[in-house]
């Protein structure tokens, strides 16, 4: 019998402010250290088992910028496959973008191992260093935020089933 294929599924944080002294909003992402050296990403990781979508936003972007993200919008779902140069392990991202607002940054709290630093960057200073992001899709929910795009949290539905790990919750 086939393995059963499964995708990745990850989620993301998109916290906007206004700049000091400008008419531009900025946006958090970090810089993180990955195999492929320093990169920009959006607060982002995996969805664990018992969590729903907007928990799994918040936990991760609360271990990788030490500031609560309360979720008030689902930008948009992605789709990627990265391809692996030696095309033995390809993944496939299934990404859920949340706009929402942040608190302080709590200074006594470790940021996630691999995670550098915290930055709020413009949109025009994100698409300048592109090349640095760690996947096309920090840009592209950035963008789709700042658009506006929005579905409504009450959309997402997370089953009791998840939370008490009971298996087959819905029938197929």
């Amino acid at each position: 019998m086939a393995q059963r294929w499964k995708p990745s599924v990850t989620v993301a944080a998109i916290a906007s402010r206004p700049r000091a002294g400008a008419a531009v909003d900025e946006y958090l992402v970090v810089e993180e250290e990955t195999a492929a050296g320093l990169v920009i990403n959006n607060p982002a990781g995996h969805l664990e088992a018992g969590e729903s979508l907007t928990d799994a936003v918040a936990r991760e972007a609360l271990e990788e910028t030490a500031s609560p993200f309360v979720a008030d919008r689902l930008v948009g779902i992605y789709h990627l496959r990265v391809d692996d140069p030696d095309g033995d392990d390809d993944v496939t991202y299934l990404r859920f973008a949340f706009a929402g607002s942040v608190g302080s940054q709590d200074p006594a709290r470790r940021l996630d191992d691999g995670i550098v630093r915290t930055l709020w960057l413009t949109l025009d200073e994100l698409r300048a260093c592109r090349d640095r992001h760690r996947s096309v899709l920090v840009l592209r929910s950035v963008e789709d935020a700042a658009a506006g795009c929005a579905i409504p949290l009450e959309r997402i539905v997370t089953d009791a089933s998840v939370r008490r790990g009971v298996r087959g919750g819905a029938r197929r």
